[in-house]
């Protein structure tokens, strides 16, 4: 019997409607759109607007998205990952309520939560679980409203985040097609630089934590744009030779969307052609947990069987890593 190895079969995503344009930023921070535009590539981001709406929302709308495009009966599911940073609640799993929603009533479900690694590190647990040949099914999905934890006053992180979800569903596969090797990383030292740090269990919200603000992501953009650049670019690096593969074997970097300038070092790295380098970041800035899922999903119809995909991210923690997958079919 042939080796089995996890494929992505199906592309899902979903996209709030709200537009909050580099335009629309310029009124309410100091901030113009020439500035944002040459210092992260991002014009635009979407934002989750209506009350009581939170993560669950945009993973269950990408979750339906793809259960549609591939006409599969939501109980054949057997695992459903939400890769996330921001959570609906404290405790209540969101994966589960996501899973319920969608009506994957046979399955299990958990979080998982690695900042803007997460999806990356979300592809290695699914295909682990895929290849252990317990299961066929696994729906992951990279979800997050930064919005809920962003301060509009705050130029270092306002410019930056958008939420959006995107999900993509592994199942087996006996043609060496789909995840092919990972390299995945992380040092709890960068902590410092890149977190929400009220809010968990080390510094509860209080009324006077909430009423300085301090319930807000804090990045210190220097430390963590350098960080960034290395990591991501040594680990594209690394699993490129680790596999003997040369620049014409590539077919795309599918590099996590946080700025325009570090996913281009990371291609420049490899000697990789722009034209191969996926990018939407204009589009939506950073979503964090969906930038990977929302960049296969926007690339879908370009995307064909036996293409080399290299993917790397880098997140708060500090995570980072890179995947080495081959696309299993023709959209």
């Amino acid at each position: 019997m042939s080796k089995i190895t996890a494929a992505i079969t199906g592309v899902g995503a979903y996209l709030p409607e709200y537009r909050l344009t580099n335009q629309i930023l310029e009124t309410l921070v100091d901030t113009n759109d020439e500035w944002i535009t040459s210092r992260t590539g991002i014009k635009e981001r979407r934002i989750l607007k209506g009350e009581g709406k939170g993560t669950s929302y945009l993973a269950i709308k990408a979750a339906q998205d793809l259960i549609n495009k591939k006409g599969i009966d939501p109980k054949d599911i057997e695992l459903v990952i939400v890769a996330t940073a921001t959570p609906d609640m404290k405790a209540a799993s969101t994966a589960a309520f996501t899973a319920t929603e969608i009506g994957a009533t046979n399955a299990f479900s958990f979080d998982l939560e690695a900042a803007c690694s997460s999806f990356l590190f979300g592809m290695s647990v699914a295909s682990s679980y895929i290849e252990s040949g317990k299961y066929k099914n696994v729906l992951l999905i990279g979800a997050d409203k930064n919005s809920s934890f962003i301060n509009y006053k705050d130029r270092a992180t306002c410019i930056i985040f958008g939420d959006g979800a995107g999900a993509v569903l592994f199942e087996p596969n006996h043609e060496g097609l789909g995840l092919q090797d990972e390299l995945l990383r992380s040092n709890g030292e960068g902590r410092e630089f890149l977190q929400a740090t009220y809010g968990g269990s080390s510094y509860p919200i209080t009324a006077d934590t909430f009423n300085e603000g301090k319930q807000y992501v804090f990045q210190e953009g220097k430390t963590v744009f350098k960080n960034a650049v290395f990591n991501m670019a040594d680990v594209t690096e690394r699993i490129i030779k680790r596999n003997n593969l040369t620049n014409d074997d590539i077919t795309w970097l599918a590099a996590h969307q946080a700025n325009k300038r570090i996913i281009e070092a990371t291609a420049n790295r490899v000697s990789l052609e722009p034209e191969k380098v996926m990018m939407n970041i204009h589009k939506y800035g950073n979503t964090t947990s969906a930038t990977l899922p929302l960049l296969l999903h926007d690339y879908e119809s370009q995307l064909k069987k036996n293409d080399k995909i290299i993917f790397a991210a880098f997140g708060g923690g500090f995570t980072w890593g890179s995947i080495y997958l081959k696309w299993a079919y023709n959209s």
